[in-house]
């Protein structure tokens, strides 16, 4: 079988080899290839096919480019390292945010397991575009994901590339700046009344299926957890990040460490939640208080609070998310109790861990007495100012 070989053109530093078996318009095609010196050594570089729409006027033009490159020390095309995968980076990101963000980045991980893995994890982030993030985000609300869940992933990834750029992975542009992020109005105004909350807590305290579940059938942990909830306002990964070391019984204290906000708070101890840690406390100071039947930290609330829920019929009706009892509810329950009490909002501010005040503005409507006395007084002064200029135009008349 005879060699092919390539041929030199009429251009500089441009030749062609003729196939013998692809074929271009009735003939046989051609591929062509530069040649240009390269830290003192001899180059090629495939251009491509004359059937792919290259010509040797092109492979030429090709060819000025890379040698104008070389001359100013840019890097060349075939130079440039390829952008690693998203799983990749997905790997160091989630060892990265496990060992300095709060909670051990467990929300960044489910996030990318249950909505980002499967779509990009074998995708280089060269190639992820905004349009693929926005085929992600309608293909999420489709599939009924909620707003706030979308918006996150989405931050997820921007944070991802943000810190691929920081630890040189990529250089490119970040595709989340041309997305759009979802409209989220996830604000809960649902909160349980005295006798629905007493309620829920016995039938969670006498759940038998959930104290099979954890093999414990004198255990009431999922009470236990619902009842720290509703009496602090503590957030569930709040509440399963506390250790003996953080129950103060001398002052009466928890510490509520590792919150959303980043900031230890103290919640006050009630004479229920002193009896119940203090049955609950560990042996081991540094030991959680809640553990599951393993004795390992739980990280999520089981799903028997949500067959709770539905059995007393506390959802019946309700189609709007916002509004459906979920145990988040039990922290927007205690800061609703305690605006109907009329606890000023700097304090539920403070016992919430909200950053600022206008956070807990919500709860404003519940405390409205302040609100009726302002206007009733008004209504009295306006009266008592009509009375008197009646009483002195009659004294004129007369």
């Amino acid at each position: 079988m005879q060699k092919v070989y390539r041929k030199k053109t009429k251009e500089k530093g441009v030749y062609e080899l003729v196939s013998e078996t692809k074929t271009h318009q009735g003939k046989p095609d051609i591929c062509y290839y530069i040649t240009f010196k390269l830290d003192g050594k001899l180059t090629w570089e495939k251009i491509g096919w004359l059937s792919e729409g290259y010509s040797v006027k092109l492979a030429s033009e090709i060819r000025i480019e890379r040698t104008r490159a070389i001359r100013f020390g840019q890097d060349l095309p075939q130079q440039k390292k390829r952008a690693i995968l998203f799983g990749t980076l997905a790997g160091e990101y989630l060892k990265w945010a496990k060992d300095t963000k709060s909670r051990g980045g467990i929300d960044d991980k489910s996030r990318y397991e249950n909505h980002l893995k499967n779509r990009f994890a074998e995708m280089r982030m060269d190639k992820i575009t905004p349009f693929d993030l926005e085929r992600m985000k309608s293909e999420m609300q489709k599939a009924g994901i909620a707003p706030k869940t979308i918006s996150h992933c989405l931050g997820l990834i921007r944070a991802m590339y943000n810190k691929a750029n920081d630890w040189g992975h990529y250089q490119g542009p970040n595709p989340v700046k041309k997305v759009k992020m979802p409209t989220v109005q996830n604000a809960r105004d649902r909160f349980l009344s005295f006798d629905e909350a007493k309620v829920l807590l016995q039938e969670l305290k006498h759940d038998i299926r959930f104290k099979k579940r954890y093999k414990e059938l004198e255990d009431p942990k999922l009470h236990d957890i619902a009842l720290l909830s509703l009496h602090t306002g503590a957030r569930a990964s709040e509440i399963f990040n506390i250790k003996g070391q953080d129950v103060d019984f001398r002052n009466g204290l928890i510490a509520l460490r590792d919150t959303k906000n980043t900031e230890t708070r103290y919640a006050p101890m009630t004479a229920d939640l002193r009896e119940m840690l203090t049955r609950r406390m560990p042996e081991k100071s540094d030991d959680y208080v809640f553990t599951d039947s393993n004795g390992d930290k739980i990280n999520e609330v089981t799903k028997s609070f949500e067959r709770v829920v539905d059995r007393l019929g506390l959802n019946n009706g309700v189609t709007d998310p916002r509004q459906k009892l979920v145990f988040h509810s039990l922290r927007h329950t205690f800061a609703s109790w305690l605006a109907i009490q009329g606890t000023p909002l700097f304090t539920i501010a403070k016992l919430m861990g909200h950053k600022t005040i206008s956070m807990s503005f919500r709860y404003s409507h519940l405390s409205p007495d302040h609100k009726k006395d302002a206007v009733n007084g008004l209504e009295t002064a306006f009266n008592g100012h009509v009375n008197k200029v009646i009483e002195m135009k009659t004294g004129d008349k007369e």
